[in-house]
């Protein structure tokens, strides 16, 4: 499986199974599972502490930090599908309507090459 053909809902079933099959639910609160995304996300960017943003493009792409980032990167989404899947919200329609927002938000005449947040557009 990869990308290309992979469904969201597949994945999502996937971790549901992998918890239940090691009664995990039990401990799988919205609040336990935001501190797990948080706790990952911050080892994530342990990674790339002290690192100017042109070294990190480079560094990402060689191993053993590309193995490692990859593994972060698979924890945070595994969380965050787990806490979508607890909290019964729809990943897809979530990532729409956050987009559609974002796109009034940011309208590309104001924000194109902007790293500014809308209130200062």
């Amino acid at each position: 499986m990869n990308d290309s053909d992979t469904q969201l809902k597949k994945l999502k079933d996937r971790i549901l199974d992998f918890a239940k099959a090691r009664e995990w639910e039990q401990f799988h609160s919205p609040k336990n599972l935001s501190m797990a995304i948080s706790a990952e996300s911050a080892e994530l960017m342990e990674h790339f502490l002290w690192q100017t943003a042109e070294s990190s493009f480079k560094e990402v792409m060689n191993q053993p930090l590309r193995q490692k980032v990859t593994e972060e990167i698979a924890d945070i989404l595994i969380f965050a599908i787990e806490f979508a899947n607890v909290a019964e919200i729809d990943i897809t329609n979530a990532i729409l309507d956050k987009m559609n927002k974002n796109g009034l938000k940011y309208p590309i005449e104001k924000a194109k090459g902007s790293s500014r947040k809308y209130t200062e557009l």
